[in-house]
């Protein structure tokens, strides 16, 4: 499809294009050249990346005010009436923030709310500048100014849409889950591994905050001893979306009881006689359906509903394991498990069950002993530990590590890291400080990176393995079983029919 609206002023000065069409020969799509490579005094042609957004009314907007110091030059959606209601909330948003600093509950929490203000009003001006596409093809092949891309689709798109972005050199930052099957994750992380100076994030921005470091260097300076047994828990989907239910029954509402009028008549009446809803004017469903199996459309799928259908979503454990497995598999440096076994409420193979639990099998690593790691979710919660007392296992989601010595509980995030029994943490104190901190939002972190300032907290090279480990989770659910994994080969072992869900065949027309 065309693009919805010309940029506004954004065009680069002819003197920046051919600074970027020369970096791009000479540096393999590097468009941003560091401060210490022009020397002492010099101003580099550009301190700003060119941004591309590509779902940008839910998570993709969340991103784009972090990255709203940089110039947002494209924006790509295929619903522009619930993208562009997000982005126009912007600075009544804003306003609303603001009337809340004055009750937040630390200089820290103060400082970060005046900074998302001061960002929803910065990309408030400048996202009616960018252009509009509703489709990420066309942007890439006709936006040559475009330096990184922010990928915050629905799951199964994000493979594509990355792979698209990375062979044009462009720098990528990737919502959790980073893919939707696990050989989209491994060739993600070829590509990346082949492209080393393109800058690549998951967006896990747990992985880059203060505490979540804090509980990995607890775990490796062995406060709690030899860690052999994992738990980890979220409540989700709880209210969030729907899931466990069957596919939805088509609209069969009589000709004879359509609303007659000359607006979008022909439209129910075609939907009404072919059993199922229009699609609403707005959306490019066929954009959306992208590389997945066609199904007809039907409002319960979208926005945001279809994270809870196999089509599109990866359930619970993948909107909420990259922020949770993380950690454990940070801390513990995990690997790929040798066996995974999910059971479940009733499944019907179409919509993931209400709640799961997966049992993780991890070998030896070295000079590590194997670990289990036990998932839980829909309200699920693992054995409270009896060092807890009174206090209750937050059921919002956590982690539990059981060590030798004693146990490490965090939040979700990777917050709150604390040490049980009590005695313990007041014994033991704060661990030694070996992992950097990140002094900037998880996005910014990706930005500086790009630059050449540093390396990102969360790149495809770790973010694919702790991915694979998740959706491994899933296809042991849709396998109906316990599976073993050879990850060296890729292979399921012990059921050859589930190699299967490892990866999907794509609609005609879509590729990686």
């Amino acid at each position: 499809m065309s693009s919805e609206r010309k940029p506004n002023g954004s065009n680069p000065s002819l003197g920046r294009r051919d600074f970027v069409k020369a970096a791009a020969m000479t540096a393999a799509g590097v468009t941003i050249v560091p401060r210490h490579v022009l020397g002492r005094g010099q101003v580099p042609p550009s301190d700003k990346l060119n941004i591309a957004g590509v779902g940008v009314g839910g998570m993709g907007r969340s991103n784009l005010v972090n990255l709203a110091s940089q110039n947002i030059v494209a924006l790509c959606d295929v619903d522009w009436d619930y993208a562009g209601t997000a982005l126009q909330r912007l600075s009544g948003d804003a306003a609303n923030m603001e009337g809340r600093v004055a009750q937040a509950t630390s200089d820290r929490n103060r400082q970060r709310m005046q900074e998302q203000v001061a960002n929803m009003r910065l990309l408030a001006e400048q996202y009616p500048k960018a252009t509009q596409y509703r489709d990420f093809r066309e942007m890439l092949d006709k936006q040559k100014d475009i330096d990184a891309v922010v990928v915050a689709t629905p799951d199964h798109a994000h493979a594509m849409i990355a792979m698209a972005a990375m062979n044009l050199g462009k720098h990528v930052y990737v919502q959790k889950p980073l893919t939707w099957s696990v050989a989209e994750a491994r060739q993600l992380a070829k590509k990346a591994a082949d492209s080393p100076k393109i800058a690549t994030q998951m967006g896990n921005q747990g992985h880059s905050m203060d505490d979540a470091r804090k509980a990995i260097e607890y775990v490796q300076a062995g406060a709690i001893g030899e860690v052999r047994e994992v738990h980890v828990w979220t409540n989700r989907p709880l209210a969030y979306w729907p899931q466990g239910i069957p596919r939805p029954e088509p609209l069969k509402t009589p000709a004879a009881d359509l609303k007659w009028n000359m607006t979008g008549v022909m439209e129910r009446l075609a939907g009404a006689m072919a059993g199922s809803y229009p699609v609403p004017e707005t959306l490019s469903w066929d954009l959306f359906l992208g590389p997945a199996p066609f199904v007809e459309y039907h409002p319960i799928y979208h926005p945001f509903n279809w994270r809870g259908w196999v089509d599109w979503g990866v359930g619970a454990i993948g909107d909420m394991g990259a922020h949770l497995i993380d950690h454990p598999f940070w801390a513990l440096d995990l690997g790929f498990p040798t066996s995974v076994e999910t059971t479940s409420t009733p499944f019907n193979k179409a919509s993931y069950p209400m709640a799961t639990t997966t049992y993780y099998e991890f070998p030896a690593r070295q000079n590590l002993p194997p670990a289990t790691l036990t998932w839980y979710d829909g309200g699920l919660l693992p054995p409270k530990p009896e060092e807890l007392g009174d206090e209750q296992l937050n059921k919002g989601g956590g982690v539990l590590f059981v060590g030798s010595k004693g146990k490490l509980m965090h939040d979700t995030y990777g917050l709150n890291p604390r040490l049980l029994p009590k005695s313990l943490q007041d014994s033991y104190g704060d661990p030694p400080q070996k992992l950097p901190r990140i002094p900037t939002s998880h996005e910014m972190n990706w930005v500086n990176a790009a630059k050449g300032d540093g390396e990102t907290s969360s790149p495809f090279s770790y973010a694919a393995r702790l991915t694979e480990v998740m959706l491994l989770g899933i296809v042991s659910l849709r396998a109906g079983g316990k599976i073993q994994y050879d990850s060296a080969k890729m292979e399921i072992t012990n059921m050859p029919g589930a190699n299967d869900y490892l990866t999907r065949e794509y609609r005609q027309g879509w590729t990686l």
